[in-house]
């Protein structure tokens, strides 16, 4: 090419290049080819672009809700739980359990939305009296630890897929001789605060004309120190915070977890309505590790084996609606 410009012709032009030359349709089809090439690579190109564009973190001005309040302050507030073992609650060291792994594994996927690998997360103790009013008052993001989805709770909050299912039961001291619901007609029962608990055995109470004296208290520690102090029979909570505090307890074969449960419910983080983008991530979190086994891993860990800090073993196996859960995610309340 070089040579036959410095001869002065082209390299079509030369006696011997015009031996070759193309014809007009060739030349056509010859620019056809080079034009299709070039929008083949600009289309790879625009290809390669959206793909990066999925995997870079969000733009600032791109975000709404609870992400935008994130970004913006640069920290992620998690409501934690006191002492609901094995799911939310302080081992002396940090908060740990079966639903703060799952509140881990959110923010970590918060970090990598946001791309802010060094995002601080804070923590704020809340009981199931304020973790509510503490979410709509923009002092926690996000809350997960052993909150009840319920509809009812719907219209202040929103949750998100259930990461478990359990029944309404009652701890009582062996030596007390109750087996069921009946057998507290006329006597004390105490139960915490703010729970669906309270409100199913309000109702119980109610309908079944049991004349029971319902004290409700400040949170789950002080609902059991009220059982293990005789100022009450029994103590209606959730099963597994009660088999928690039976297996943590210094004599744990004083107590039994007994009666026909009052309903079946499901736990699920809690974070404001109406925030569909933050929705989505929570749900991905949780469905991901529910259909790829690893929910069913983390319940294991949790409630079938010694934890901290004492290495108790709840001996809590998985149970069957549990394990349809994990197969099926989904966000629906029970009630």
């Amino acid at each position: 090419m070089k040579v036959a410009a410095r001869r002065g012709a082209s390299a079509w032009g030369t006696a011997a290049g015009a031996r070759y030359a193309p014809t007009v349709p060739a030349t056509r089809m010859i620019r056809a080819a080079r034009v299709a090439q070039s929008m083949r690579c600009t289309l790879i190109a625009l290809v390669a672009f959206g793909a990066a564009s999925l995997a870079c973190p969000a733009h600032a001005e791109e975000l709404t809700g609870t992400l935008k309040k994130i970004h913006d302050d640069g920290v992620v507030v998690l409501g934690v739980r006191e002492a609901s073992i094995p799911f939310s609650y302080f081992d002396g060291k940090s908060t740990v359990g079966y639903s703060q792994t799952i509140a881990l594994q959110i923010v970590d996927e918060i970090k990598k939305t946001l791309g802010l690998p060094q995002l601080k997360v804070h923590e704020i103790t809340v009981t199931s009296s304020n973790r509510t009013p503490m979410l709509l008052n923009n002092q926690i993001d996000l809350e997960c630890g052993s909150t009840t989805h319920t509809v009812e709770r719907e219209n202040v909050a929103a949750f998100s897929n259930s990461f478990f299912q359990y029944a309404v039961r009652m701890i009582a001291r062996k030596s007390s001789g109750i087996t069921d619901f009946p057998d507290l007609a006329g006597k004390t029962v105490v139960t915490t605060a703010g729970t669906s608990d309270e409100r199913l055995l309000r109702r119980l109470n109610t309908e079944k004309h049991l004349n029971m004296r319902i004290t409700s208290v400040r949170d789950h520690p002080d609902a059991f120190a009220a059982l293990k102090d005789d100022r009450a029979v029994a103590f209606v909570m959730d099963e597994p915070i009660v088999y928690g505090f039976k297996a943590t307890d210094p004599h744990p074969e004083d107590f039994v977890v007994t009666g026909t449960p009052l309903g079946y419910e499901v736990y699920a983080c809690m974070f404001r309505k109406g925030d569909e983008p933050f929705r989505t991530l929570v749900n991905g979190v949780i469905a991901r590790g529910q259909t790829a086994g690893d929910a069913e891993r983390l319940y294991n860990q949790w409630f079938t084996q010694p934890i901290p800090p004492h290495g108790i073993n709840l001996n809590f196996p998985l149970s069957e609606q549990n394990r349809t859960l994990f197969a099926h995610p989904n966000d629906r309340a029970l009630d």
